[in-house]
């Protein structure tokens, strides 16, 4: 476009109307005839100006050259793994740091960890990553030396990128300097959970109902594991999954321990009770406090409740008791991760003593 406007300005030089238009055009078709034809070139202008990423010293274009030096994936030097989390990460690497709106652009089951602490514990766990990001100019840390070594060990691509461009990749998270780029999560069958339940002394699942915030599913996951738990079961619909504020939150708990989904909570509470595991559901108004739980040392499940809205009826009903963690002052109830770890805190409490 930029040499087609040229080529046009120097028409509407040559052929201007009025007398001092025409004087001009007739000088320079004069001097033209006697230049070799050198006006004609000047006036063909550049062309389109080519993409960030093949102009050199551009930021894009170093990007690119890092990519095209990763690890060999499918026998090609550079290639993209054959995931949405690799696609994405190499759609951001080349379309550089104004992409998407100031924003890096996602995939579906394209899921950023991000945070120091959280990165080298799911990197320790074996979480199934694609690429470690990590910001340029930081400060000396050994999380930062373990996140890399942890990395090449497990072929997960390396890319160093700009505190800038990792803070639009991470949006408002506090990253630390680390990102972990990770595919969608695999869930557990229900019915493997409860078999690995059943196969340990005594078994105990954890079940969540409503609870929509990952964060609270994180800790949940991250008391579970703590606390002896054989898995956490979740519903399909209406309620959290593992995101990537969740695998934060768990400190990488969420690779050792499984996590399934249950298509109808209340029905996969009716499986397990029938498979042997007594359900007990937490509820602020039961009669019956934990201290008084009996069954605490039983192979059991344990359902906890949103914050705000509690055991659904049908959940309620599958329960074969409920109880309530004991407190003192005008609380009137607490979060799920905050009750979950009192509640399995006293349950394994109990089956030690026993």
């Amino acid at each position: 476009m930029a040499g087609a406007g040229r080529r046009g300005g120097g028409s509407i030089g040559r052929g201007g109307q009025g007398g001092r238009a025409g004087k001009s055009g007739s000088h320079r078709k004069g001097a033209a005839a006697g230049s070799g034809g050198q006006g004609r070139k000047a006036l063909e202008g550049r062309g389109a100006t080519p993409p960030a990423f093949m102009r050199p010293g551009h930021p894009a274009q170093r990007r690119a050259a890092a990519q095209a030096k990763a690890p060999q994936v499918d026998g090609r030097p550079g290639a993209p793994r054959r995931t949405a989390a690799g696609r994405a990460a190499g759609a951001r690497a080349a379309a550089g740091p104004g992409a998407g709106g100031g924003r890096s652009r996602r995939t579906e089951g394209d899921e950023l960890v991000v945070g120091r602490n959280a990165v080298v514990e799911a990197l320790r766990a074996g979480v199934p990553a694609s690429t470690l990001f990590v910001a340029a100019g930081l400060d000396f840390d050994e999380r930062l030396d373990d996140a890399r070594r942890l990395a090449g060990r497990a072929g997960i691509a390396v890319v160093d990128v700009a505190r800038p461009d990792l803070d639009r990749m991470c949006g408002t998270a506090p990253h630390q300097g680390l990102a972990l780029s990770v595919p969608a999560f695999r869930y557990t069958h229900p019915d493997d959970l409860l078999a690995r339940a059943r196969a340990g002394a005594p078994g105990l699942v954890v079940a969540l109902d409503g609870v929509t915030d990952p964060r609270n599913l994180g800790a949940v996951v991250r008391s579970a594991a703590a606390f002896g738990a054989h898995g956490v079961v979740v519903p399909e619909r209406r309620a959290a999954g593992v995101t990537a504020a969740a695998w934060k939150t768990s400190a990488g708990a969420a690779a050792r321990l499984p996590i399934a989904r249950a298509t109808n909570l209340s029905r996969t509470l009716t499986a397990y009770a029938e498979g042997g595991l007594f359900v007990v559901g937490l509820a602020a108004d039961a009669a019956l406090s934990l201290d008084d739980l009996a069954m605490a040392t039983d192979p059991l499940v344990l359902v906890i409740g949103s914050e705000g809205r509690g055991l659904g009826r049908l959940v309620e009903q599958r329960c074969d008791v409920t109880v309530r963690i004991p407190m003192a002052g005008q609380v009137e109830s607490l979060n799920a991760g905050v009750a979950a770890g009192i509640a399995l805190a006293e349950i394994a409490r109990r089956r030690r003593v026993a």
